[in-house]
């Protein structure tokens, strides 16, 4: 089992298999426009402008299961590119948690727990995926997206390898 045996939604309502990103190493994170760590989105699309051209994909999953997101997909995918300059692909809002969660997010908290759960604990939750779409390595929420660079670059020098 892996990333790619799921699907995902953009915020345009155009689903896609994750089979797509076959090959290439993944940031996924779980989002929100209003959260004091929006800033993050900054860092994110600095990372994936940096990295894009070796083969890194982010992608950004919104939520509004902590109350910090608009309730409008398109809406959410808009704040983030008109506030921080974000062009990496941003999806549909779905939970991230609980019975309701996405299967993607399911799947990325059982693979790698939490330190005392498996759940999202808040937004900006990071997950590396690695070309084969095995999740190497999670990330809390108060990480700054450059604490990811040496992992990212690892990953990027065993794929061209």
């Amino acid at each position: 089992m892996s990333i790619y045996d799921y699907e995902a939604t953009l915020e345009n309502g155009e689903t896609y298999s994750l089979k797509k990103y076959e090959n290439h190493p993944l940031v996924i994170v779980n989002t929100a426009t209003k959260c004091g760590l929006a800033p993050q989105f900054k860092e994110l699309e600095k990372i994936y402008q940096e990295y894009h051209k070796k083969g890194l994909i982010v992608l950004g999953f919104p939520s509004n299961q902590f109350h910090q997101e608009v309730s409008d997909s398109k809406e959410a995918a808009q704040s983030c590119r008109t506030t921080y300059g974000v062009s990496f692909p941003m999806h549909q809002i779905h939970d991230v948690n609980g019975e309701k969660a996405l299967p993607l997010f399911k799947y990325l908290t059982s693979q790698k727990p939490g330190k005392f759960t498996n759940a999202i604990k808040w937004n900006f939750t990071k997950f590396l995926v690695d070309e084969k779409g095995q999740v190497v390595e999670r990330f809390a929420p108060t990480t700054v997206p450059q604490k990811m660079i040496p992992k990212i670059e690892k990953l990027l020098e065993k794929q061209q390898s």
